[in-house]
């Protein structure tokens, strides 16, 4: 072979291996390329289970990819969050939570930082929370129950799912608020709180929309306030805190989608657009709002408004738990 034939050769190569270096970069760039899992961190059935499998599938459909779903329940839901704080941020590993911000503030050994472990991706869905009782209880109104928890203060028993959990923390924002002290029966599920309440064992339970309202429809239970700031859609007869003359009585559930922190952004726009396309999906919002909750309005679905929204509960529900003195070792 000539010298330029060689010469020749060498640049030909050359040209390959850049063309190669340049485009591997583009391969491996490329999101997703694989599936993708959804860690949840409650029982399969759980209301944040469903929600989970409603969204997912119309984001795999959009993302092009699976959304495996991966049921990580125990500890207040805080096993699942530290198993996703602590995975690679690379846009496989999610996390959906509805108690997110009421754990960081009452669990004190946590491994992780809700407030800086996670990048938000987006906010789903909100729901309120129900004050009900049996329906052969003694009040017959709201007023007539509020009346009697202020002048019996503790003797009224209020069931909740557990210690740190969201009906635990409403019967003690009811109790800080009318200045009482709350006799809390905590149980190990809703589902355990809710028979006993039904069975009338135990006076109250103040609890998600998304668990008492099959109750309150089939009559099993009788609903006293809501916790929301309208009345609700579905049960439009039961007054809210508000109207009572309690604003401050305004707990809120929520779900959020999570990413480890440090994910690329790009992976985390592409991943709130997904998440646009299913909540606007028809039957994703007729399956939520069957489950007695409702979509964020648009101008709060961003990730910027997501991280707003974890910020301001982290700081609320920080200072209702000092005052209570609530902590889980």
């Amino acid at each position: 072979m000539t010298l330029s034939l060689k010469l020749s050769a060498v640049l030909v190569a050359c040209a390959v291996a850049a063309t190669g270096l340049v485009a591997s970069p583009a391969v491996a760039d490329t999101w997703p390329s694989r599936p993708i899992t959804m860690i949840v961190p409650f029982p399969a059935g759980s209301a944040t289970d469903t929600v989970a499998r409603l969204v997912g599938q119309k984001m795999s459909e959009k993302l092009g990819q699976p959304i495996v779903m991966e049921n990580v329940p125990g500890a207040g839901g805080t096993i699942a969050a530290a198993r996703v704080a602590r995975a690679k941020p690379d846009g496989y590993t999610l996390l959906i939570h509805t108690t997110i911000a009421l754990s960081a503030v009452l669990y004190k050994t946590l491994s992780y930082d809700t407030a800086t472990a996670f990048d938000p991706i987006g906010l789903i869905n909100t729901g309120h929370y129900v004050f009900a009782a049996a329906p052969s209880y003694k009040a017959k109104d709201a007023q007539e129950l509020l009346a009697s928890l202020k002048a019996q203060d503790n003797k009224i028993a209020f069931a909740n799912a557990g210690i740190g959990t969201g009906s635990h923390l409403c019967a003690v924002m009811l109790s800080q608020v009318l200045g009482t002290t709350p006799n809390l029966v905590p149980y190990k599920s809703t589902s355990l709180a809710l028979q006993d309440v039904m069975a009338g064992h135990v006076d109250i339970l103040c609890d998600q929309t998304t668990n008492a309202f099959p109750q309150l429809s089939s009559g099993a239970i009788k609903a006293y306030a809501i916790t929301s700031p309208e009345r609700n859609k579905r049960f439009p007869e039961i007054p809210t805190m508000r109207e009572l003359g309690l604003p401050q009585v305004d707990m809120e559930v929520w779900h959020g989608l999570y990413a480890p922190k440090g994910t690329p952004a790009a992976d985390l726009d592409a991943l709130n657009a997904a998440l646009q396309v299913a909540l606007a999906d028809p039957v994703v919002q007729a399956r939520l709002a069957d489950m007695g909750t409702e979509l964020f309005a648009a101008d709060r679905r961003s990730r910027a408004a997501h991280a707003a929204k974890l910020a301001s509960d982290l700081t609320r529900f920080r200072e209702i738990a000092d005052k209570a003195k609530l902590s889980i070792d």
